[in-house]
C-alpha cells in the first residue's frame, strides 16, 4: 500500500493514508515523498473528503472485545456511501491498463526477483515502472510509474504479484487483477494458513493467474516445483520457459555468487555478483528468463545483475561492532529461514558462528501451523533465539528438540540479554522477521557498543 501511495503521488494525486504501527523502511519513504500518514483508523478522517478511499487488506469488519468496530473509519465509509476500491483494483484500472505487465509470483523470493527484473530492464534502457514489496537499493524507492508515454513501445511495468487475498470485500488473490503478459511462478508451497485451508487451495489461485496470461504471453516456471507442475496440469494456454532443473530451459552451473547461465544446455551468460544462496541463483534465472521475453538478451541481463544491490531487509548488514556483525532479513516462513541461513553459511564458511534471532510473526506462524518445521529451518544456525511474544502456542515445546542450541524470550529486552550473553567476536547475528521486530537490530548494536 505504501508503494501504491507513491505511484498515486507521482501521478499527480494528493495522497494521505492511515495505518497502525508503521515502521521503516516504508515509513521513511512515505515521509520523504510528502505523504501524510495518520496513526489509527479514526472516523475523524472522513473530514478529509477524498475523491476515493483505497482499502488495504489489513482492514476488516471485525470488532474489539468491547463490541466496538476495529476499523471505525471503514464503517463510516460504508455508512456514508463514499467511493472505495481495493489497492489491486486501483492499480489495474489506473496504472497497469495498456502496459506490458511482468508479474512475479511465488511463496518466496517475490520481492528480490521483482527487484532483479526491474533492474535488468532499467539497465537495458527500457525505463520500466515497478511496484515492489520492499525498497530495492538500486532504485531507493519501492515504486515508480516509469515511461508511460502514450503509445511508447517500451511501456513495461514490473510488479510483485502476491497470492494473499485482495480485501475484505474481494477474496480473490491480488495477482488476478494484474493481467500480466509475462508471469513468473517462482515457487509454491503452503503459506497464509489464515486464509487458505491447504496447498491445493493455493494452487487453484495460481491457476487463476495462469488463466489471465494471453496466448502470446510467457510463463516462467520453476522446474523444481511439483506444485507448479500440478498448477500447469490444470490447463495452460501460453508459452512456458522453465528454470532451475538441469533439464530446464534456463539452468545454472557454478556457485550461487558466480555461475554460468545455461539455455537448453548452452552457455549464454555469466553472473558474478555479491549475493549468495541457491535461492538467489534461482531468482536470477527467473528474472533472466522473464527479461528475455521482452527482448533483453541473457548476456545483457547477467551483466546487469553484476551491479544488483538487493533489497533493504534482505541480508542487510545493519552494523558491525567488535567483530560481530548484525543483519536484518525479512525471512519468516520456515523454508525462507532455512534458505537464508544456508546462504549466509555458504558466504562465511563453517568456522564462524551464526546466531539466528527470529520472531514467528506472520499470520501463518502465529497460528502455529508450521511450528514443527522450525528446528529443521534452523539447522544451519549455531544458536537460535526466538521471540515468543504474542504467540498462542508453546515455543519452548516447538524448539525442545534443539536442546541448548535454542532459547526463547517473551520480550525484546530478554531476547537482547540472551543474545548478548552468548555473542562473541566473529559471530554473525542474523535477525529475521517480517515486521519491525521491536527495533532489535539497533538495540543489539547499542548493547554491543556498550559491551
Amino acid at each position: 500500500m505504501g508503494g501504491l501511495a507513491a505511484l498515486a503521488r507521482e501521478a499527480g494525486h494528493k495522497v494521505t493514508g492511515c495505518d497502525a504501527g508503521v515502521y521503516p523502511p516504508m515509513s521513511d519513504q512515505l515521509k520523504a515523498l510528502g505523504i501524510e500518514l495518520m496513526e489509527g483508523f479514526g472516523v475523524e478522517q472522513m473530514q478529509l473528503k477524498p475523491d476515493l478511499y483505497v482499502i488495504g487488506n489489513v482492514v476488516s469488519r471485525s470488532r474489539l472485545p468491547s463490541g466496538e468496530p476495529k476499523f471505525p473509519l471503514m464503517e463510516a465509509i460504508l455508512e456514508s456511501g463514499a467511493p472505495y476500491t481495493s489497492g489491486p483494483q486501483w492499480l489495474s484500472e489506473h496504472v497497469l491498463q495498456g502496459r506490458h505487465v511482468l508479474a512475479v509470483a511465488g511463496t518466496h523470493g517475490k520481492t528480490s526477483t521483482t527487484s532483479m527484473l526491474a533492474w535488468i530492464l532499467e539497465a537495458a534502457g527500457l525505463e520500466p515502472g515497478f511496484l515492489v514489496g520492499g525498497v530495492p537499493l538500486n532504485f531507493g524507492v519501492s515504486a515508480r510509474l516509469g515511461n508511460v508515454a502514450a503509445g511508447h513501445a517500451r511501456n513495461y511495468f514490473v510488479i510483485e504479484a502476491d497470492e494473499y487475498d485482495t480485501a475484505f470485500f474481494d477474496k480473490r488473490s491480488k495477482f488476478v487483477h494484474y493481467r500480466p503478459r509475462t508471469a513468473v511462478l517462482n515457487n509454491l508451497e503452503f503459506d497464509h494458513a489464515d486464509i487458505f485451508d491447504d496447498l491445493p487451495a493455493i494452487e487453484r489461485q495460481f491457476h487463476h493467474l495462469v488463466r489471465t496470461v494471453p496466448g502470446q504471453g510467457r510463463l516462467v516456471v520453476n522446474g523444481l516445483e511439483e506444485s507448479l507442475t500440478r498448477v500447469l496440469a490444470q490447463g495452460c494456454w501460453s508459452e512456458i520457459r522453465s528454470f532451475g532443473a538441469a533439464v530446464s530451459d534456463f539452468s545454472a552451473v557454478g556457485e550461487p555468487h558466480k555461475f554460468d547461465v545455461m539455455q537448453r544446455g548452452h552457455k549464454v551468460a555469466h553472473v558474478s555478483w555479491d549475493l549468495g544462496g541457491v535461492h538467489n541463483q534461482l531468482n536470477a534465472l527467473a528474472a533472466i528468463a522473464a527479461a528475455e521475453h521482452v527482448g533483453v538478451a541473457p548476456s545483457v541481463a547477467a551483466q546487469a545483475l553484476g551491479s544488483f544491490q538487493n533489497v533493504k531487509r534482505r541480508m542487510e548488514v545493519r552494523g558491525s561492532i567488535a567483530g560481530i556483525t548484525v543483519y536484518d532479513d525479512f525471512a519468516h516462513h520456515p523454508t525462507a529461514i532455512r534458505t537464508t541461513l544456508d546462504g549466509l553459511r555458504r558466504q562465511i564458511g563453517k568456522d564462524q558462528r551464526i546466531l539466528a534471532i527470529f520472531e514467528p510473526r506472520s499470520n501463518t506462524m502465529k497460528l502455529g501451523t508450521m511450528k514443527s518445521q522450525l528446528p529443521w529451518s534452523l539447522e544451519q544456525a549455531d544458536l537460535s533465539f526466538c521471540h515468543s511474544g504474542g504467540l498462542d502456542w508453546d515455543a519452548h515445546a516447538a524448539l525442545a528438540s534443539m536442546g541448548n542450541k535454542a532459547q526463547v524470550a517473551a520480550n525484546i529486552d530478554e531476547l537482547v540479554s540472551q543474545v548478548m550473553a552468548q555473542a562473541r567476536k566473529g559471530d554473525h547475528l542474523l535477525c529475521m522477521s517480517n515486521g519491525g521486530f521491536g527495533g532489535v537490530h539497533d538495540r543489539l548494536l547499542k548493547a554491543l557498543q556498550q559491551k
